[in-house]
């Protein structure tokens, strides 16, 4: 995906995607992670969602990646929070009181500089990507986190419906870009709200956990 489609449509707030509560899949089934008490969660493609501020309120530290600085401006405008800012390379990085996010493209991230992860939440970055894309990005994300667990949402419908994104990435695609150094579960499988729910689209939940 061209990053100026992005960058265009956090500058003209065409953000659809953006969900105005926590996301209820994210609250059901937290738990499958087995976090402990200040566990670090990485958020890749965060934008400004509000589950960063609800996983800031259970004590959990979060590290998040995105494209747009402008997304990451509201979001830490909406967490009521000055950030201190600081150029990492290529990316700039934005630091608070146990809340990390590097402003850029993610694939310039580099273990080194997210440090560690205890886990990922996946909700709304590998949907972002088109099929062309997504062997990297797993596999650049496996390698960030060091294998982390996750807890990963996606959608699944019939994609000449709909051209995305949010793009349908089935039960049997996430084996085939994870399968290798994860054991995978499914937690829910239900019907989408919003846009998608015409579209007749399920949203399912993976929980993914590194091989032994």
């Amino acid at each position: 995906m061209d990053p100026d489609f992005w960058h265009a449509r956090w500058s003209q707030n065409q953000i659809g995607f953006h969900e105005p509560q926590e996301n209820p899949l994210l609250l059901a089934h937290i738990q499958a992670l087995a976090l402990a008490p200040q566990a670090r969660v990485f958020l890749p493609l965060c934008g400004k969602t509000k589950d960063i501020g609800w996983l800031l309120s259970q004590g959990i530290q979060v590290a998040g990646a995105e494209l747009s600085p402008l997304a990451v401006d509201q979001l830490f405008a909406d967490l009521g929070v000055v950030p201190a800012i600081t150029q990492q390379g290529e990316l700039r990085c934005y630091q608070a009181d146990g809340l990390t996010v590097f402003a850029g493209d993610i694939f310039a991230l580099t273990p080194d500089l997210l440090g560690h992860i205890d886990a990922v939440y996946d909700r709304a970055a590998l949907v972002a990507l088109p099929a062309a894309m997504r062997q990297r990005y797993a596999a650049h994300l496996t390698a960030l986190t060091q294998s982390a667990p996750q807890l990963l949402i996606c959608f699944a419908y019939d994609q000449s419906r709909f051209s995305g994104p949010p793009f349908s990435v089935s039960g049997q695609e996430v084996t085939s870009l994870y399968g290798a150094r994860y054991d995978i579960r499914a937690l829910a499988d239900q019907p989408a709200k919003g846009g998608l729910q015409a579209r007749a689209a399920s949203e399912q939940v993976w929980h993914l956990t590194p091989k032994r």
